[in-house]
């Protein structure tokens, strides 16, 4: 079993992920190998919650251009939002 914290890289925190945690899901970044079922222990132990649901997707790299000329590409993201059955978790405590 792989460690949580390899699991979960970082939550992701943009006004869109801010709209949807007033629903009750949490955008994370996650490893490109994990799949739901270790995301969903992951979180349970990590912040000591229940998972009720759990969606992934892959965004691909981007293009990076600099005054019109491509000069790299961004590196691939495995997001996962997760929904709680109960609990929440604080990203900012004290904030």
């Amino acid at each position: 079993m792989k460690d949580p914290r390899d699991v979960i890289k970082r939550p992701i925190i943009t006004e869109k992920a801010s709209f949807i945690r007033e629903k009750g899901w949490f955008v994370f970044a996650v490893d490109k190998d994990a799949n739901k079922k270790e995301i969903k222990e992951a979180v349970e132990k990590l912040f000591k919650v229940k998972v009720d649901k759990v969606r992934t997707l892959i965004l691909a790299g981007k293009k990076v251009k600099r005054f019109g000329r491509p000069v790299g590409k961004r590196s691939p993201l495995k997001k996962a939002y997760v929904k709680l059955k109960e609990g929440t978790i604080e990203f900012f405590e004290g904030v």
